[in-house]
C-alpha cells in the first residue's frame, strides 16, 4: 500500500456544508485541505432551508446569485405552530435550497479560491505533534497522511474526529424519534405539521413531483439504530398514524432523526476546533441544525485566517469558543423546547394553545422569529456599551460612492470594515491596518436604527466590534488591535 504525505495550513475533515463553507472562508489567505470519506457527492438533500441570517452571510460572499432562483416563504413554525419569520432582511423569511445545491455552490466557491479536495479518503488517526496535528486517512490508492498547523472537524454528529481525541459530549440521549422519507410515486394530501389521533404527519410535494414525508407515532421510543430506517417501517407507521398506504411509491431516501441533544464541552482543543453537527447535536428542526453550522464556520474561518497569517495571536481563536458556544447552547435549548411540541402527544395541547396565542403578540413573534433566523445573535464583545455594539449591523440601505447597497455587501472584500457616517468623511484606511481593515463613507437611508452611531467598525462577519460617536477615537485602537491584530509598523524614512 502507497502513502502520500501532504502539508497544509488547515485540514478540514467533512467536505459538508459547513467544511465547504469553511474552506472558502479560508481559502483565499491560506492553504486548506479538504478530507471526505464520500466517494461522490450526497444524492440525498437532508436539509432544505436557509434562514435571514445565512442569506445575508452568502450575500457578503457574493453567493446568492449561484443559488439560482430558490422560493421563499415568511410563513415558519415554533414546533409546528405557525410563526411568521418576515424581519427586517436582505432575504426575509425562509428559502428553500435542497442540500445538494447548497454543498454544490459551496464546493465551485471553496475549490475556485484554492481549496483541495481529497474524496475517498476516510480518518483513521489524529494527533497533535508540537506545532502541528498530524493526522492519516485510508483511501483505495493507500495512506494519505497529513500534517497541518489547524485541524477542523467538520464530520457531523458521529464525527470521527471527536471519538478519536475523546472530546467530552456531554448531553441528552435520544427519546423519541421522527421518521423521514423523499417517496416518488405518491399522491397524498400535503400535511403542515398534522396533529391526529395517534401521531404527527408531514407531506409536502416538491416541485419535482417527489414527495418528503415525516411522521412520528405518539407514545413511541427511539431505539439504538445499527442502520438506517427502513422504508417498510415508514409505510407501517404512516399508515397507523394517517389510514393511508404509500407503499406503492419509490422511496429515494429513508432515515430516522431523534430528539438526541448534545453539545461538547469546548469547541477548541489545541490545535483542533469543531463546527457543525460535529459540535452540536440536535433534532434538525426548521432547518436551524444546518445553520447554525455554516454560522460556525462562518465565525471561525475569518478568526482562523488572520492568526495564520501572523496578524493576531491564539487568543483570537478563543473567541471563537465562547461566542459559538453560547450561541449553540441557546439553538440546543430552543429545539428541546420544539421538539417537546411537536412530538408530546394529547398531554401539550395546552401548552401549544397557549403559545398559539403569545405568537399573535408582536413581540413574541418577533423573538422567536429572531431565535430562528439567527439575526438577533450578539456577541459579548467589550466595549463602551451602546444597542448595537455585538449585533449584525441593522438592516438599512446605504448610499456609497458605489452606489446604493445594504450592510452585506460592504464585506465583499473578506476584511473588516470602518463605516462612517460622517458627512464628508474621510475614506483612508486605519492606519497600521489598512492590510485588514478598509473605510468606506456612507449615508445611511434610516439613520434612527443605528441609534446615534456616527462610525461603526465591522468584523468581517458583519458584526460591530466598535462603535463611535463625533470626532473622538475613544476604544478604536482597542478593538482594531482586538480583532485585527497590532498595527503594522509605519516604514522609518532613512535621509
Amino acid at each position: 500500500m502507497t502513502a502520500t504525505r501532504l502539508t497544509a495550513d488547515v485540514v478540514i475533515v467533512g467536505a459538508g456544508p459547513v467544511g465547504l463553507m469553511l474552506a472558502g472562508e479560508l481559502a483565499r489567505d491560506v492553504h486548506v485541505v479538504l478530507v471526505e470519506k464520500r466517494r461522490a457527492p450526497d444524492t440525498t438533500s437532508r436539509a432544505s432551508t436557509l434562514h435571514a441570517r445565512t442569506m445575508e452571510i452568502f450575500q457578503s460572499r457574493g453567493l446568492i446569485p449561484d443559488l439560482g432562483q430558490p422560493p421563499s416563504e415568511v410563513r415558519g413554525h415554533f414546533g409546528g405552530i405557525p410563526l411568521d419569520l418576515t424581519l427586517p432582511s436582505t432575504h426575509p423569511g425562509q428559502w428553500k435550497v435542497q442540500q445538494t445545491k447548497t454543498e454544490a455552490v459551496l464546493e465551485e466557491w471553496a475549490l475556485a479560491s484554492g481549496a483541495e479536495l481529497k474524496c475517498k479518503h476516510e480518518l483513521v488517526a489524529v494527533g497533535e505533534v508540537g506545532d502541528w496535528v498530524e493526522l492519516e486517512a485510508l483511501g483505495d490508492e493507500g495512506v494519505l497522511r497529513l500534517r497541518c498547523r489547524y485541524l477542523v472537524a467538520c464530520d457531523g454528529e458521529d464525527s470521527t474526529v471527536r471519538r478519536l481525541i475523546g472530546a467530552d459530549f456531554p448531553g441528552q440521549d435520544a427519546r423519541r424519534e421522527l421518521l423521514r422519507a423523499d417517496i416518488a410515486g405518491i399522491h397524498i394530501p400535503d400535511r403542515r405539521f398534522e396533529r391526529l389521533e395517534h401521531g404527527l404527519a408531514i407531506a409536502a410535494r416538491r416541485p419535482d413531483g417527489v414527495t418528503r414525508v415525516m411522521v412520528h407515532e405518539f407514545g413511541s421510543g427511539a431505539g439504538r439504530r445499527s442502520a438506517d430506517a427502513q422504508f417498510e417501517e415508514i409505510i407501517t407507521v404512516w399508515k397507523r398514524v394517517t389510514g393511508e398506504d404509500i407503499s406503492g411509491g419509490t422511496p429515494l431516501w429513508v432515515n430516522a432523526f431523534t430528539d438526541a441533544s448534545r453539545q461538547l464541552t469546548h469547541y477548541r482543543h489545541g490545535r483542533i476546533l469543531f463546527a457543525g453537527d460535529a459540535a452540536h447535536q440536535k433534532m434538525p428542526i426548521g432547518g436551524q441544525a444546518l445553520n447554525l453550522g455554516l454560522q460556525d464556520a462562518f465565525n471561525l474561518g475569518w478568526k482562523l485566517a488572520l492568526h495564520l497569517r501572523g496578524k493576531t495571536g491564539e487568543d483570537l481563536l478563543d473567541t471563537y469558543h465562547s461566542e459559538r458556544h453560547a450561541v449553540g447552547r441557546r439553538v440546543l435549548a430552543n429545539i428541546r423546547a420544539q421538539a417537546h411540541l411537536l412530538l408530546g402527544g394529547p398531554q401539550v395541547q395546552p401548552l401549544r394553545t397557549l403559545l398559539a396565542e403569545l405568537i399573535t403578540q408582536q413581540d413574541v413573534r418577533t423573538h422567536l422569529a429572531s431565535m430562528i433566523s439567527g439575526l438577533d445573535v450578539r456577541y459579548d464583545i467589550e466595549g463602551e456599551p451602546h444597542p448595537l455594539l455585538g449585533a449584525r449591523m441593522p438592516h438599512t440601505a446605504l448610499h456609497t460612492a458605489l452606489g446604493r447597497v445594504h450592510p452585506p455587501r460592504l464585506l465583499r472584500t473578506g476584511g473588516g470594515v470602518l463605516v462612517d457616517l460622517r458627512p464628508g468623511a474621510p475614506t483612508e484606511p486605519p492606519a497600521g491596518w489598512a492590510d485588514r481593515v478598509s473605510t468606506v463613507a456612507v449615508r445611511a437611508e434610516d439613520p434612527a436604527l443605528l441609534d446615534g452611531a456616527e462610525r461603526l467598525l465591522l468584523r468581517p462577519d458583519g458584526h460591530i466590534a466598535w462603535v463611535g460617536r463625533g470626532a473622538a477615537d475613544t476604544g478604536l485602537e482597542q478593538a482594531l488591535t482586538r480583532w485585527f491584530g497590532p498595527p503594522k509598523p509605519v516604514p522609518r524614512l532613512e535621509y
